[in-house]
This record gives structure tokens, C-alpha cells and sequence, in this order.
């Protein structure tokens, strides 16, 4: 084992900035984190933009994830356009897109990560707290303004709304970029079902830049320094520096004090705040950036909801002129309009393009919500999304592990815009005593071709998705809405096998101009949903094919065993057991 110091913080001029390697910001506990920071030559004060995160401030994007990298740069050249791009990172600012205007970019390594020491354990109290401190240690440095901004992608904007709560003095505003927010139902337990994702994204993205591989990581290919840190320790001592982060996510199944103090307090998230969704961000990148602009206290927020690729959007010549008027406003103090800003800017997605167009709030004042109802298959082999609800009882059973039923609607008599949350009225029985429910949201053409999208992740993602748990089915009085039921995750109640229960399902935000002639469908599935045929689609970041879902599965045998799970389903329908789809309908302003 290596026991090399750290050496001192270096200093030098590349590129048009001044760049502090590994700056150390010492914790309250006595742990050194290391930051860089990239800043203007001259000697004035600038405000800074922070990101505090594991994903290793040395390693460059596009060693660190070269797929994506390749895929944005040779798609969006406005991406690479006006930098060298040497100091191009995952999910962070490239500084120097944002240092010639006069700001600071730091970068923090988090706590066990990259060159920073000491033990992981993501999005807890104790990282909560170090990204707090590096906030104020940021401020009161002698080439600081003072004003604080926080900006960064998924987890580096996840981790904004937790420590918003806590209202540090200097943050003065946050760009919130395709994060999520609840940790239980946005991240962990999709309707109470435990996602796989985390377990195998740590293997992936954070055990191999964990502080201390030393040697056996990789080098920085600006600095030449190692990656993470300058000891290199054994197996044994690595593992004991981390949390079983899989484990821990699946040993707690219902909401409780571990997800709360890991999620945002809304009556504290007071900041003048920007929050950035993504339409195909199905199972991360969707929901808590909705329910972060509908929730938290600030006055001064907005909403911008975009596609493609998860990457894609905040490294565009778009995203990066939108941040910059938003920080060009809060910490600069720049006159630009800022403040007259429509409250929600969308990119309209429509088969083959977005439309950009603002609204006033969300979800838009103008909807008009629409309710479809369940219809049982009859002769056909799908079911039917009608006007008017079925008049006598009946019902469907399917394989509760298996691909469920669809509905179909007609076929549209007009262009119909799809935008903003939806719900599932169900009642359902069991062959056992619980059963896990996958709806989808899906539009297919006049030939009965599915119709899919380029999501965040997966390059076959459906207009929808929403999930649900049966012995989750509480409902949350104060919190829920029509249009996005809200549920407790607090008890299980199991089910009586054979006797119908009522179930709300949310499905998660979504944007689709439907053209006429389509049909839209619905399918109540009891797994997670597929594309129609193979592809064979990877990226070097996760492990599995992309298949629809990204990596967001469902699929851990420990969550869902056979014996509870793997029974029988049966819909019910007609007098007594309502079943629809509540639409969000957009009338042309």
C-alpha cells in the first residue's frame, strides 16, 4: 500500500484561466476533500458555479464515457464548437464555455471519490453536509463574489434540491439539470417496486473511480496525475471505505427516515431555481424535476422540459445560453430580461422534431383532461380506450409476470398534443397476495407500428411509463391529484387473492403531438416494458442492452419472488370496478 501525500495545490495559467489543482476544503469532521477550481486571470472577484460529486473531477468525459461522448460530439457540433474540450467532464460545465464570461467553475470531488477521501456513502446527511460547507468555502475565497450557483446534470443535480433544504447563506441560485429529487419514488422504488438501477450503477460509475485505487485507476489526461488519489489500497480496505450501496437501497422496501433525510424538504427550497426535465427520461431524469417546480417554495423558479439524449441537451449552444441568462441574472446581477421570463419553456415533441413554446405554470392551465375508459379485449386481441365506460361487469386475468394487456384507442380524428401527467384508474385482483403493476403510455401508427423516441438513455423509450406495487396502493389525501395520484409507501397491505382492489397508478410526466390517424394505447404489464425487437444497444457505462427501459429494470428475484408475484392478475371492469386513462389535452393556445 502507498501512503503518498497529496502534494500541495498547483497553479497555472492554460487555456485563458487560472486553474487551482486539487485545492483542499477541509470538513467540519477534519476530512480533506480536494477541489479544482477555474477561474478568470485577472485578480477580481466572480461568482461561482459548484458541482460536488464521485464521478472523479481528473477523469474526462470522453475517457470516462466515450460512447456518449462520441454519439454528442458527432451529432451536436455546437457541443465541441469554442473550446479545446481538454477539460470536458461527465454531467459538470465545461469551464471554458463559462470562465471567459466571468465565473469561477469548481469542482468538487465528493467524499471517497476521485482525489478525496474518506467513506462513500451517497446522498446521506454527511454528503449533504460536505456539499453545504463546500458552498461557503467557495464564497469566502478572495476571487469569489460571494454568490454561489449550483449547475450539473442527474446526480450533480439531484444532490441541489437536498442541500437547498438546508439554505446555505451564499447559495444564490440552482440549475436543477435532469436530476430527480424523491429518493424513495423517484430513484429507489418505482410505485413501491425496487429499481436495480443504483446496485449496478455503482458498480459502474463509482467503485471503479473510488479514492484509493490509486495506480490501478486511471491517469488525467491534462495533469497526468492519478485519478483517484495518490495511495493505492488493497481490496479489502476499499470495500470497508464504501457503503454496500445496493444492499442498504434494498433492505428498506418501504418510505421511511432513510429516504426522507435523502430527499428535499419543499417548504425550505426557497433559491431562485431552474429546473430542466427531459420527456424521455422515464425511471430518473423526469418526475423530480416537475414535482421540484410544482413543490418548492421558491417564488422565482421556472420549468424547461426537453428531449434526447440525457447528455445532450445541457452541453447544446441552446442549454448553455439558457444557464447562462439564468446565472447571468442571479449572481452577476445582470438586466437581461431574466426576470419577465415565461414560467415554463417546453420543447414540443412532435414525431420527427421539437417546437419550442412557453407556457404560464405547469401543468398548463388550459388542459383539458380527457378520460378514456378500459374496455376488456373482446374478439381482438387488445382491449379498446373508449368515450364511455363499459355497461356490464367483466374482466381479464394474464400471467402477473408477463406481458399484460394493451388498449387501443380509435383512431384519432386530428392532431392531438399529449402534455403533461396522466393516471390509471385500475381495479384488479390477485391469484396471491400482492401484485406489481408496469402501465404504458404508447402511440402507434396506422400500420400498428409502435411509435418510440430517443430517450435520456434508451433509444426505444414509449410516450410513458408509471408504475405501482397493489399493497402500495395507499393514497396520500393531502398530496395526491387527479392527475398525479400521490402514495404513502409507509405500510403494506397485501391483498385478499381473488378480491378486486381500487389502484391509482402516476404515470410520469410525458409531451407528444399525436397525428391524426394514430392511435394511442395503453398496456397494464407485469414486468417491465421491451421494444418490440432486439437492437443489440449498449453503453459503456451500464451493463445491460437497452431494451426501452435504459438501465431502469425492475428485476431483482428478492423484490418480486415467484411465490407473491408470479400468480395471476385479473382486471376488472363495468358497474363497480371503473377502470380509465385520465389525458392531459392541449387545445392550440
Amino acid at each position: 500500500m502507498s501512503t503518498t501525500a497529496t502534494p500541495p495545490p498547483a497553479t497555472e495559467i492554460r487555456d485563458g484561466m487560472r486553474i487551482d489543482w486539487d485545492v483542499p476544503v477541509t470538513m467540519d469532521d477534519g476530512v480533506v476533500l480536494r477541489a479544482d477550481v477555474f477561474r478568470p486571470v485577472d485578480d477580481g472577484r466572480h461568482p461561482a458555479l459548484l458541482t460536488y460529486g464521485p464521478y472523479a473531477k481528473g477523469l474526462a468525459f470522453q475517457d470516462g464515457y466515450p460512447s456518449a461522448w462520441q454519439r454528442m460530439a458527432r451529432e451536436h457540433p455546437d457541443v465541441t464548437a469554442g473550446s479545446s474540450n481538454k477539460y470536458q467532464n461527465w454531467e459538470v460545465v465545461d469551464p471554458e464555455k463559462w470562465v471567459p464570461h466571468g465565473y469561477a467553475c469548481v469542482r468538487v470531488d465528493s467524499r471517497g471519490c476521485g482525489r478525496s477521501p474518506g467513506y462513500v456513502q451517497h446522498f446521506s446527511p454527511r454528503e449533504t453536509r460536505d456539499f453545504e460547507l463546500c458552498i461557503e468555502w467557495a464564497a469566502t475565497q478572495p476571487w469569489s463574489n460571494g454568490k454561489v450557483g449550483l449547475n450539473g446534470v442527474s446526480y450533480f443535480g439531484i444532490n441541489q434540491w437536498q442541500v437547498a433544504s438546508r439554505q446555505p447563506r451564499h447559495l444564490a441560485a440552482i440549475c436543477v439539470w435532469e436530476g430527480a429529487a424523491d429518493w424513495y419514488r423517484d430513484m429507489t422504488h418505482h410505485g413501491g417496486i425496487l429499481s436495480t438501477f443504483w446496485a449496478n450503477w455503482y458498480d459502474m460509475q463509482v467503485k471503479t473511480v473510488q479514492y484509493g485505487l490509486g495506480t490501478r485507476g486511471p491517469r488525467s489526461a491534462v495533469t497526468g496525475d492519478l485519478v483517484c488519489g495518490p495511495e493505492t489500497l488493497d481490496e479489502a480496505t476499499l470495500a470497508r471505505n464504501r457503503c454496500d450501496f445496493g444492499e442498504e437501497i434494498r433492505s428498506q422496501p418501504l418510505d421511511g427516515p432513510y429516504y426522507r433525510e435523502r430527499s428535499p424538504d419543499w417548504s425550505k427550497v426557497d433559491v431562485p431555481l431552474l429546473t430542466a426535465a427531459n420527456w424521455g427520461g422515464q425511471g430518473l431524469h423526469l418526475r423530480g424535476n416537475f414535482e421540484g417546480f410544482y413543490r418548492a417554495a421558491s417564488r422565482q423558479k421556472w420549468l424547461e422540459a426537453h428531449g434526447l439524449e440525457h447528455w445532450t441537451e445541457f452541453y447544446t449552444a441552446y442549454g448553455v445560453a439558457l444557464q447562462r441568462r439564468f446565472f447571468d441574472h442571479f449572481l452577476k446581477g445582470v438586466d437581461n430580461g431574466w426576470n419577465h421570463e415565461p414560467r415554463v419553456r417546453l420543447k414540443v415533441r412532435h414525431l420527427d422534431r421539437f417546437e419550442e413554446r412557453t407556457e404560464d405554470d405547469w401543468p398548463i392551465p388550459r388542459t383539458v383532461w380527457t378520460t378514456l375508459h378500459l374496455e376488456p379485449p373482446a374478439a381482438g386481441e387488445h382491449g379498446s380506450l373508449a368515450g364511455a365506460a363499459p355497461a356490464g361487469p367483466s374482466s381479464v386475468t394474464f400471467d402477473a409476470l408477463g406481458d399484460g394487456v394493451t388498449f387501443l384507442s380509435a383512431p384519432l380524428e386530428r392532431d392531438t398534443e399529449i402534455t403533461g401527467p396522466s393516471s390509471v384508474k385500475l381495479w384488479i385482483s390477485s391469484s396471491t397476495t400482492d401484485a406489481d403493476l408496469f402501465v404504458v403510455l404508447r402511440a402507434f401508427a396506422p400500420d400498428g407500428s409502435e411509435v418510440t423516441f430517443q430517450g435520456a438513455i434508451d433509444p426505444h423509450t414509449p410516450i410513458g411509463q408509471g408504475w405501482l406495487r397493489a399493497s402500495h396502493r395507499r393514497l396520500d389525501p393531502t398530496l395526491s391529484r387527479p392527475w398525479r395520484p400521490y402514495h404513502t409507501h409507509e405500510r403494506q397491505e397485501p391483498l385478499s387473492p381473488g378480491t378486486p382492489v381500487e389502484l391509482d397508478v402516476e404515470i410520469w410526466p410525458t409531451c407528444l403531438v399525436v397525428p391524426a390517424g394514430y392511435r394511442l394505447g395503453l398496456s397494464v404489464r407485469g414486468r417491465d416494458y421491451e421494444y418490440a425487437r432486439a437492437t443489440g444497444a449498449r453503453l459503456s457505462n451500464f451493463k445491460n442492452e437497452l431494451r426501452g427501459c435504459g438501465p431502469f429494470l425492475h428485476d431483482d428475484p428478492r423484490d418480486r419472488p415467484p411465490d407473491v408475484f408470479g400468480g395471476r392478475t385479473t382486471l376488472h371492469f363495468g358497474a363497480g370496478h371503473p377502470g380509465w386513462l385520465l389525458l392531459p389535452v392541449i387545445p392550440a393556445k
